[in-house]
């Protein structure tokens, strides 16, 4: 490990439970403190988005440019070091998430703001449009405490299936 590798220069947009006051944002804390991430501020996306909860309450941006909203989460600068752990909560090479860029802008300035080129965890391709239909062709334009509400950690999910096999079932049962 070089000290490339503990510089944050890697800015991720995230808009579910990584953020502040949600349950997984003790990791960016964990890494805050070590240095290998920075909080950048509170920004939307440049373009609409579908953000959809699906099984556990576990929130998805899925990646289909111009349905949904706007998307508000946080930028965080990340180090290659703090990437690999975000990856790995993120199931990138489980086939859950995949990091892919996305433009975003600060809150507030959306008008006149300068657009940050970033990444953002989208759903995987295999089930995006299967999840935007399981949510009706409706998305959320912030993952608040109303959404986070019955959201499921991993360690207390039955163990007897895999992510995957959650993500099935839930995008095959019919919609309440």
């Amino acid at each position: 490990m070089g000290i490339e590798d503990s510089i944050p220069t890697t800015l991720i947009f995230t808009y579910g439970t990584l953020k502040r006051g949600f349950s997984n944002h003790n990791l960016l804390e964990d890494l805050m403190k070590t240095g290998d991430a920075v909080f950048k501020g509170t920004y939307r996306t440049v373009e609409k988005f579908p953000l959809v909860c699906g099984p556990f309450k576990v929130p998805f941006l899925l990646k289909i440019p111009g349905s949904g909203q706007r998307i508000t989460g946080e930028l965080y600068a990340v180090s290659n070091r703090g990437l690999s752990r975000v990856d790995e909560l993120e199931g990138t090479s489980r086939g859950h998430y995949r990091r892919l860029p996305i433009e975003v802008v600060a809150a507030g300035e959306e008008e006149s703001g300068m657009i940050t080129c970033a990444e953002a965890y989208y759903a995987e391709g295999s089930y995006d449009r299967e999840m935007w239909r399981k949510n009706g062709g409706k998305g959320i334009g912030i993952y608040s405490e109303k959404e986070a509400r019955g959201y499921v950690k991993r360690k207390d999910r039955p163990s007897h299936l895999t992510f995957l096999d959650h993500i099935r079932i839930f995008i095959s049962t019919p919609s309440d």
